[in-house]
């Protein structure tokens, strides 16, 4: 093989590596949802201006991760983004989590670790609404 062939070689090599690990990192925009039940839970506090109301409850959301049926869990705080009429940014703290199907959903509402979160946290909560939604 002459220089000139090994160069081109070598480059073109180079070339499709880097393609294919740029590639593989890259979401599938097909892709199906793995966890297509949503509960998104969002919480409004009895002392809106207390952050350590609102941490007490951010941890208390974490603990719901040890639910089995929980897929994924999320949460979250108000984003400090442009006020616009339909942007409501009056709640405090946001839980959103994935399940793998409806059944997984209800086992959460019912589990030992939900109702002991519910125990030591309602006090922190003023209102609580609930937003339940399945992959259309």
């Amino acid at each position: 093989m002459s220089t000139t062939n090994r160069r081109k070689f070598i480059t073109t090599t180079a070339a499709l590596a880097a393609g294919t690990v740029v590639a593989s990192a890259m979401p599938m925009i097909d892709q199906k949802e793995e966890w297509p039940v949503i509960h998104h839970v969002f919480f409004w506090l009895k002392n809106p201006g207390s952050i350590e109301d609102r941490d007490k409850l951010v941890a208390g959301v974490k603990t719901l991760s040890k639910i089995e049926t929980v897929k994924k869990l999320r949460v979250g705080v108000v984003a400090s983004t442009e006020k616009r009429d339909v942007v409501d940014n009056s709640w405090a703290v946001s839980e959103l989590m994935f399940f793998s199907d409806l059944a997984g959903q209800a086992t959460y509402q019912t589990h030992p670790i939900h109702l002991e979160f519910i125990k030591n946290c309602s006090h922190l909560w003023e209102k609580v609404i609930v937003y339940d939604a399945v992959e259309a």
